[in-house]
């Protein structure tokens, strides 16, 4: 029988998790686009059940992750937890091509798909990155696979897109849910090539310990404090523009394509983001892309709507997208060190979780209730402003623990 000599190869873990989370974040930015055919379908044309099922996913992955990513980090490791959140996000999208009532559209998008993007996420991702990128380079190598979650919504995004002009809904769900699957193999081959890297017998250090160090870290607390409007700003745009777009000459499928625009130029500002963090201060750097998210948001929304405004705001909003997570994550590893890193991340990413479903029941809300976005566009504008204020604080310096051992 031939046996492969599967041996430490950091690129190509790289390469595979930035595949896989493409595909975990490229399918959650592709809600936006099924938000209509499936209120039609299902909820005879009311936004809200599925504007409260992807919510829902939101907060269940927020409040999930930093359980499973402390059962990750503490017994069965990252790359089985990859390998189950995998298999259980293609079954839970698999179930919603099959939903034909709100209930099931909760259990699938909601709880069933929720618990397993918490295991396929980029809590997850970014500890296996943090922990096998060399030191020198991991701000950047987080930049890369940060910017492969939105080259997954460049890519999946307008595939969706072009399979719900050709077909319905429901075969276009399962289509994704094949693309889902293939996060289990991917996952594997990267646990065999990452050498000893994700060895976890080899730290003294335990999790409570790791725990109790970040309860008491006044930045890390400002800092989820920050993420929380990260998520609260993006997952809004991301669900509702299609729909924001409906009624204007531009048209939701404008909103598809904005959205792949989003996930395009967010490529690039994320990886210049992973570079410059290495250079200067994180602080800094995410207290700026938070000031330019609410200044291009309030340009866009006091511009007359066109197809050229649409593409403007798309362009110049991705570039600051998801910049914020290799800063953010590159701060919360130099705080504590790598090794936990997938549950101290987790637990910033549960404050961007509930950002995010709270901006995306509101929004929903407040559209069915005024007929109009305008007061939510207001929110996530001033929103944006305080997170730069959350930074001003941050102290960047690792904790003594780190000092006395470098």
């Amino acid at each position: 029988m031939l046996s492969i000599p599967w041996k430490s190869r950091p690129y190509l873990v790289l390469i595979l998790c930035t595949l896989i989370i493409m595909i975990s974040y490229g399918t959650r930015q592709s809600f936006g686009l099924f938000l209509i055919p499936i209120s039609d379908s299902i909820s005879g044309g009311r936004v809200e059940p599925f504007s409260f099922a992807v919510s829902l996913q939101t907060l269940i992955v927020g409040l999930s992750v930093p359980f499973v990513s402390a059962i990750a980090d503490k017994w069965i490791g990252p790359v089985k937890m990859l390998v189950m959140g995998g298999a259980l996000y293609a079954a839970g999208m698999f179930l919603l091509g099959h939903a034909a009532t709100t209930t099931d559209l909760t259990l699938s998008v909601g709880v069933i798909s929720g618990l397993a993007a918490a295991g396929c996420g980029q809590p997850m991702i970014l500890s296996i990155v943090g922990r096998v990128a060399p030191e020198n380079r991991r701000s950047l190598w987080l930049g890369i696979v940060s910017a492969g979650g939105t080259g997954g919504q460049m890519f999946l995004v307008p595939l969706n897109g072009y399979l719900l002009e050709r077909m319905d809904w429901t075969d276009a769900i399962i289509i994704l849910s094949a693309f889902i699957f293939a996060i289990v193999p991917m996952s594997i081959i990267a646990g065999k090539t990452s050498g000893k890297a994700l060895d976890q017998k080899k730290d003294t250090q335990t999790l409570g310990q790791a725990l109790n160090e970040a309860r008491g870290h006044k930045s890390f607390i400002y800092l989820c404090l920050g993420f929380f409007t990260c998520g609260f700003q993006v997952q809004f745009v991301v669900t509702h523009l299609p729909n924001y777009l409906k009624e204007t000459e531009t048209g939701a499928i404008l909103g598809a394509h904005a959205i792949a625009l989003i996930g395009l130029t967010n490529m690039i500002g994320t990886a210049v983001a992973g570079m410059l963090g290495s250079k200067y201060k994180k602080k800094n750097l995410l207290a700026g892309l938070y000031i330019g998210r609410s200044l291009v948001m309030l340009a866009f929304f006091l511009a007359p709507i066109s197809q050229m405004s649409v593409y403007i705001f798309a362009g110049c909003i991705g570039f600051l997208w998801l910049a914020t997570v290799p800063l953010t994550a590159g701060l919360i590893a130099g705080f504590f060190g790598p090794r936990y890193m997938a549950t101290l991340y987790a637990i910033a990413f549960l404050s961007h979780q509930i950002g995010g479903a709270l901006s995306t029941y509101g929004g929903g809300v407040v559209y069915d209730l005024t007929g109009s976005y305008d007061v939510w566009w207001w929110v996530i504008i001033f929103g944006g402003m305080l997170a730069a204020l959350f930074h001003l604080p941050i102290n960047e310096r690792p904790v003594e623990r780190l000092a006395q051992t470098a």
